[in-house]
């Protein structure tokens, strides 16, 4: 990498290669000669946790103003949601009947992809957690049209890697939990939630909490699939045990299709965020 013009001092970059060059000599071999940020046991260390937060914090942003993305559309779904073609294949009748809804991301993904397009991959850039099921759907709807979509994945215990339809460039990778969910809301237009799991639910709920107490403005909130989301949660229960306001169940709206998802997009009208502060 060459020095920035706009800086006076040196590279850092050259002052790794010359300490890579060094003499050998115990004093050079020593782990307190390395230079602190080109120490990998050392930025590891318990204490720079807040280092490293910051890291995760700018990386990612730097490189989403690097490539001029200025907002996204978010899809937030489950990771065993398998596509209609491998639907046998699923571990439950559920999951199987739920196949249909990686079609849907897919569809969805390419109209959001056409409009992106048509702002230069500024707007409407589809952005996934990077992994399979409706995750895949996302990035491989946007790829069906040539353009850019963002996956951000996680370090988890077993095995995970980015699916082959994020774009390169825009394929990261995350330690902490809170930093990945904080850059899915930064620039969000639209959020959408496709059914999943503990982690789709982890987000959603996350997402409409900031929405609900003003700490976020309000955008698109769109639940795929109202059976669904009315089984595994009681909404009106919520409501009427008066744990959430009324009002808060009118934060998002279900839809069944990419084109309804796509059409309420369109016709948002901006809402101020909520200048209420309910208990949650």
């Amino acid at each position: 990498m060459t020095q920035d013009r706009r800086s006076p001092f040196r590279d850092a970059h050259l002052d790794m290669d010359t300490a890579e060059h060094v003499p050998v000599t115990p004093q050079t071999q020593s782990p307190s000669y390395r230079l602190a940020f080109a120490d990998e046991e050392f930025l590891c260390r318990d204490e720079l946790r807040p280092v490293r937060l910051q890291l995760e914090l700018l990386k990612f942003d730097m490189l989403l103003d690097q490539h001029q993305i200025d907002q996204t559309i978010v899809l937030f779904g489950g990771a065993r949601i398998p596509s209609p073609a491998e639907k046998d294949k699923a571990r439950t009748k559920t999951l199987a009947d739920l196949s249909h809804f990686y079609d849907e991301a897919r569809t969805f993904a390419q109209i959001m992809t056409r409009k992106s397009k048509a702002t230069g991959n500024r707007d409407y850039v589809v952005c996934t957690g990077g992994g399979p099921g409706v995750m895949e759907a996302g990035n491989r709807g946007a790829e069906d049209e040539g353009g850019v979509s963002i996956g951000l994945n996680i370090v988890l215990p077993h095995e995970q890697a980015p699916n082959p339809y994020v774009t390169p460039d825009l394929a990261f990778n995350f330690h902490y939990f809170a930093i990945r969910k904080m850059h899915f809301l930064m620039r969000a237009r639209a959020i959408c939630v496709f059914p999943g799991g503990f982690g789709t639910l982890d987000e959603m709920f996350e997402a409409l909490t900031l929405i609900q107490t003003g700490r976020m403005k309000r955008v698109p909130f769109l639940l795929f699939g109202r059976t669904f989301w009315e089984t595994i949660i009681n909404w009106e229960a919520l409501a009427e045990a008066g744990t959430i306001s009324e009002k808060d169940l009118e934060l998002f709206r279900f839809v069944e299709t990419a084109q309804e998802a796509a059409e309420l997009i369109e016709n948002w009208e901006v809402e101020p965020a909520r200048s209420d502060i309910p208990g949650r």
